[in-house]
This record gives structure tokens, C-alpha cells and sequence, in this order.
């Protein structure tokens, strides 16, 4: 039996902590001296503490984890609890982190008002390719509706070539059309030497002329290359229609801050 200073040092938690524990009802003192008060704690209750604070670190409330407590929850099942919780928090971490990502692009492009650099687009032809397809919508063209539907079907292309074996022939390649509705029409493909029974193959048409920009860095921030884009086309006496292109050029498995993605739009002469 130790104090509970020793108890609070080999927990990492404060005296003050375990005082409130102890007044909740989550962890009472194995003992406590009925004379001077102190209160002494059984090594074995560490393991109630590490339950105790595990839950807490996970987002349960005090009174949550007194719940879970008393019921008596099997270890088995406490650590499915916890699994579920911990990929809950990770998939909250990974939104937060790209909506922070497209908080700072905003802020660049509000800060470059008037002088964003379009000194990079050019103006180039693209030659018809030939590639093994699957096909989504997006709801928008805002990045949170528009990266998972592109995530979905490039897993479920990759997922197909390899049960195929079959090998690309070059850089993954997507490409978006407006609806009348607001939303997109999205093509995701990989060129491959032969085709690949469970995918349809599609040609993409020659680009007669196409506006041509490589935008480096994450995708939350690809709406910078797209501004970019079409304040060049808009100022060199272009007109779109809305189609592009992406054609990863570095992508996974690199991290993605260093993708460098080309980001290709059909124009003609206004």
C-alpha cells in the first residue's frame, strides 16, 4: 500500500485529482487513516486508474466513466470501446487538420487579392488517352464533398487493378464536369496497357487547348490553383465551360504536402 502521493506520482495525475476521484465515487483509497485522514492506495488499483483515465482522455465525461465503471465492463470489451472511440477522435483530428488546411488557403488567396500569381499557367494541347474508369457524382465542388466521393472511387479502382493484376501505365488522371444540379460529375482512371474486365475503359478526347497550372501541396488547399487558373483564363480573353482535369503527377504514396498535381481546363477564344 502506498500514499497517495506515491500513488499520484506513479499514476501521473495530481493529488488534487484523485482527491476529486475519490469524492465522485470513481476511485476510492484502498484505506484512509482515521486519525490524520491520509489516504494510502493498493498498486492493483492502478489499473482501475488507467481505465479511469483512458476513458477520460477519450471525451467521456466524469459521470460517463463512473457508468462504465460500475457496470463492470470486461476488458475485451472495454478495449472495443476504446478502439471505437480512438478512431472516432482520429477521424475529428484528420477534418479538423483539413479544414484548418482550407482556413489557411482562404487566408492566402484573401491576402493576394489583386496580385495572385498566374505567372506559371500556360497554354498547351493534351492528346486523347485511353483509361480504366470508375464514375461518381459529387453533391458540390466543395472540397469536403468532392475529396470523398475522388477517395471512394480511387480506392475501388485500385482495389480492381490489383485483383486484376494489372499494372498502371501512368499517373492517375480525374476529371469534373458540372451538373445542372450544382454538383460534379466525376471520372477517376489510371492509364493501363491492357483493360481491365471490371472497369470501364473510357478515352478521353483530345484538348485542342487547354489551360495548364501544377499546383504543389495538399489537396484542401487545391481551390488556391483553381483561383489561379481562372483569373488567367478570365484575363487572357479565354472562356471555359467548367470541365477540368487533375492528373497526379506525384501523389501517393508520398506524403501529400509534396504532390504536385496538374490541374488542366479546355478553353477557347471568347
Amino acid at each position: 500500500m502506498v500514499s497517495i502521493g506515491r500513488f499520484a506520482t506513479l499514476g501521473r495525475v495530481s493529488v488534487r485529482m484523485l482527491r476529486h476521484y475519490d469524492a465522485m465515487g470513481l476511485l476510492r483509497p484502498a484505506r484512509v487513516d482515521q486519525h490524520s485522514g491520509y489516504r494510502f492506495y493498493e498498486l492493483a488499483q492502478l489499473r482501475q486508474l488507467n481505465r479511469l483515465l483512458a476513458l477520460k482522455d477519450l471525451g467521456f465525461t466524469l459521470e460517463q466513466v463512473r457508468d462504465i465503471l460500475d457496470a463492470k465492463v470486461e476488458a475485451a470489451e472495454l478495449r472495443g470501446m476504446l478502439r471505437l472511440r480512438k478512431a472516432q477522435l482520429a477521424e475529428q483530428i484528420a477534418a479538423d487538420q483539413d479544414r484548418l488546411t482550407r482556413v489557411e488557403a482562404r487566408l492566402r488567396m484573401i491576402e493576394r487579392e489583386g496580385v495572385m500569381s498566374t505567372r506559371e499557367v500556360s497554354i498547351t494541347s493534351v492528346d486523347p488517352i485511353r483509361i480504366s474508369t470508375v464514375s461518381g457524382a459529387a453533391a458540390s465542388a466543395a472540397h469536403e464533398d468532392v475529396g470523398l466521393v475522388v477517395q471512394g472511387l480511387f480506392g475501388e479502382l485500385g482495389g480492381a487493378l490489383e485483383a486484376a493484376g494489372a499494372r498502371p501505365a501512368g499517373p492517375p488522371i480525374a476529371e469534373y464536369r458540372p451538373t445542372e444540379n450544382g454538383g460534379l460529375a466525376i471520372t477517376v482512371g489510371f492509364p493501363v496497357e491492357t483493360e481491365v474486365d471490371s472497369l470501364s475503359t473510357t478515352e478521353l478526347p483530345r484538348l485542342p487547348e487547354a489551360a495548364s497550372l501544377r499546383y504543389h501541396g495538399v489537396m484542401a488547399g487545391i481551390t488556391e490553383g483553381y483561383q489561379a487558373l481562372a483569373t488567367w483564363i478570365e484575363d487572357q480573353g479565354y472562356r471555359t465551360d467548367g470541365t477540368a482535369r487533375e492528373v497526379y503527377l506525384v501523389s501517393y504514396p508520398e506524403p501529400e504536402e509534396n504532390w504536385i498535381t496538374e490541374l488542366q481546363m479546355p478553353v477557347s477564344r471568347s
